[in-house]
């Protein structure tokens, strides 16, 4: 077997890439341009010529320039990277090679947000879409998932409806990738199997902090076959390396304004930085006999199977280490499909999943215009392909011979059946009468909500409660506001109050449903933390007088550490010091803001700090990072600009470093800034979030 090369994919795209330097403008025909800025006119003021084969072809290449978005997960960024499974510890569950060769496989994957447009903000409260793409030997594998591991609907006949009402509502298309609107809870309120998904949706989960910070899962029960036809039940989950963080609703918004491609930038300056993301991808794998062992049924796409029942395994990481080089021909032109499987995977009898099996098909053919989409660079396969499909818009290849059928004898029998390797269809006894009918053991509509609600921190429920009274405060039909908070009380009846008072509708009765009590540690995010500065961003605010020498040692200490540093000052260019060399701004301070940043420094310099305390844009900088309980370090004369900006928390008096509630101080400076300053400060800022720090009345 040829070994396959981690730039496998690499290589097979160089025979598309075009590169224009050092070229001259041509027609599409290849013949050279000499003058494009003005049409051909019978005189320098009379009409332009039919004749003007340049211009007509110039102007109508623009006009059908766009093609169809995706109806769902239209705003996306990707990147190229390699997946490698640890060893060969599968084998004995498939013949997928990809998941027990060891070899690196080139990958592409996809994130996006699902409701929003193409021209849609990044940070909205959304699912995020996770698809990856793996070009192995055997063929491409797709992976499609979400960074949540259930969906809204158990029956893939309920999408078109489901998405109907999450998009903008029909009369005056608003509101924009939001879910805060009457038909979304007009719809979710009457589809109780919504509700574990909604629960979710209103989570943390949904504000991810970066694609970087993001967990992945396939969402559907797969089968994994053996080389002997066994199959086992399979879930998959990607778990990034950095951790999995988020951001504060508030700071959602404002950073939608600040800056919409926030994901997607941060995604491409990592890649750029070297910085490369990565996750480790895991398998809940459940033999066959224990199919009906659980209290839900493993083919609802509404539920999970909790990690304390069935452990995750890892079986391999992801590393992603290249950015596309065209935006439209790659990342928008991939095509992800639930049913591009190889051999050793299969589906289950998911009715989501099998709805999905003819949907994504279905749908890129009318996006990319016609059947031969897979040819498109970004889509091809690194496999050989050989078949009988011929023809039809886009075609690229120039099949040879006679013959494109099977079977035949003119062509030689070719392409052959193949005798090994091949896809062979899991194995399973099929019958029933001819119904539309849910499962019974689908119907179990609250438990895994209630699971999920139970499972989270004190904080992570307050971050729901409240993301339910945004939502439902946005909802103009009362009715629909108060059969929320009566789906809310068959999953806790705190949960169904603390929602009513906050939307103006009654408080329900207790429930017959008792709260189940049961938790899954493994679902809230502060469970188990990752943490560190690797990656983070950190603004350093800095004025003319500034203490270099203090700023650089931070600076020094925050870069070994991995962290992306930049120094922000009223205006750009040099700032001068008042100790040690002049530094250079990174940025001007009015052109960025507190929500693009992770943690904030104010470095000592009497002259700098009083320029920054009259700056109201400063001021409110650190006043707004601390509100979204980020890490704040200030030493010598910042503090003066932590008073200022209202920070109410305990600083220090002498050279004594204080750490209080994410905020580090000393009134150290310049040579004597203590090392432990420093230390505490990337201790912080590596905590994500100081979620202890009580801020409601902070306004910013």
């Amino acid at each position: 077997m040829a070994e396959q090369q981690p730039d496998a994919k690499d290589r097979q795209l160089d025979a598309h890439r075009v590169d224009i330097s050092d070229s001259a403008l041509t027609t599409q025909q290849g013949v050279r341009v000499d003058h494009t800025d003005d049409s051909l006119t019978a005189g320098s003021r009379g009409p332009t010529l039919l004749e003007d084969f340049h211009a007509r072809e110039k102007i109508t290449h623009f006009d059908h320039e766009r093609i169809p978005e995706r109806v769902v997960h239209a705003r996306g960024a990707g990147a190229y990277g390699f997946f490698e499974a640890y060893d060969d510890g599968l084998a004995d569950y498939t013949t997928a090679e990809f998941l027990t060769s060891g070899e690196r496989i080139p990958v592409f994957v996809r994130f996006s947000t699902v409701a929003g447009s193409r021209g849609s903000a990044d940070t909205v409260r959304d699912v995020r879409g996770f698809a990856t793409k793996f070009y192995t030997r055997q063929g491409n594998y797709d992976l499609v998932g979400n960074n949540m591991p259930v969906f809204f609907i158990q029956d893939g006949i309920k999408f078109p409806d489901f998405v109907h009402a999450v998009k903008p509502e029909p009369p005056n298309e608003i509101p924009q990738a939001q879910s805060a609107h009457d038909t979304f809870w007009d719809f979710v309120s009457l589809q109780p199997e919504s509700l574990h998904m909604v629960l979710w949706l209103m989570s943390d989960r949904a504000l991810p902090r970066s694609y970087r910070m993001m967990q992945g899962f396939g969402v559907h029960t797969f089968r994994l076959v053996n080389a002997e036809g066994k199959g086992t039940f399979v879930k998959f989950h990607w778990k990034p390396g950095l951790g999995t963080h988020s951001l504060v609703w508030d700071e959602c918004q404002k950073v939608a304004g600040k800056d919409p491609d926030f994901n997607r930038r941060d995604l491409w300056d990592a890649i750029e930085a070297g910085q490369f993301p990565e996750w480790e991808l895991g398998v809940q794998l459940v033999d066959e006999a224990d199919e009906h062992s659980f209290d839900f049924d493993l083919l609802d796409p509404t539920k999970i199977i909790p990690e304390e029942q069935v452990p995750v395994r890892p079986v391999g990481r992801m590393v992603l280490d290249r950015n596309p080089e065209n935006f439209f021909a790659e990342t928008e032109q991939i095509a992800f499909h639930t049913a591009n499987v190889v051999p050793g995977i299969d589906f289950t009898n998911d009715p989501l999943l099998q709805a999905r099996n003819f949907s994504y098909l279905d749908t890129q053919l009318i996006r990319l215009g016609g059947p031969n989409f897979s040819q498109l660079p970004v889509n091809r396969p690194v496999a050989q392909v050989h078949h009988n499909q011929r023809d039809g818009y886009g075609q690229h290849e120039i099949h040879k011979g006679q013959t494109s059928y099977f079977k035949n004898s003119l062509g030689g029998g070719c392409p052959a059946i193949a005798d090994a390797d091949t896809f062979r269809h899991y194995t399973e006894a099929v019958s029933g009468k001819k119904i539309r009918e849910r499962s019974p053991s689908f119907q179990d509509y609250y438990s895994q909500a209630t699971l999920f609600w139970n499972s989270m921190s004190e904080v992570e429920q307050e971050h729901i409660v409240a993301a339910f009274r945004f939502e439902l405060g946005k909802v103009v039909d009362k009715d629909v506001r108060a059969r929320t908070v009566t789906e809310l009380n068959h999953v806790d009846h705190d949960l169904a109050v603390r929602v009513a008072k906050g939307v103006g509708v009654p408080e329900p009765a207790k429930a017959a449903e008792k709260n189940h009590g049961r938790t899954s540690p493994a679902l809230s995010q502060l469970t188990a933390p990752v943490e560190g500065i690797a990656t983070r961003r950190i603004a350093v605010l800095i004025a003319d007088g500034v203490d270099a020498s203090g700023v650089r040692k931070l600076t020094d200490a925050l870069t070994a550490e991995g962290a992306m540093v930049e120094l922000l000052a009223p205006a750009d260019g040099e700032v001068s010091a008042g100790s040690g060399d002049p530094l250079t701004a990174d940025r001007q301070l009015n052109t960025m803001a507190s929500v693009l940043y992770d943690a904030v420094v104010v470095p000592c310099g009497p002259k700098s700090v009083e320029a920054l305390s009259e700056d109201g844009y400063a001021v409110h900088f650190v006043t707004e990072a601390y509100k979204h309980a980020k890490a704040i370090a200030a030493s010598g004369s910042g503090l003066t600009l932590l008073r200022r900006a209202g920070i109410e928390t305990r600083l220090a008096e002498d050279e004594k470093v204080v750490v209080d509630n994410g905020v580090v101080s000393t009134t150290a400076a310049a040579d004597t800034l203590p090392d432990d300053f420093v230390s505490a400060f990337i201790a912080e800022a590596g905590k994500h979030r100081a979620w202890q720090r009580r801020t409601d009345s902070v306004p910013a």
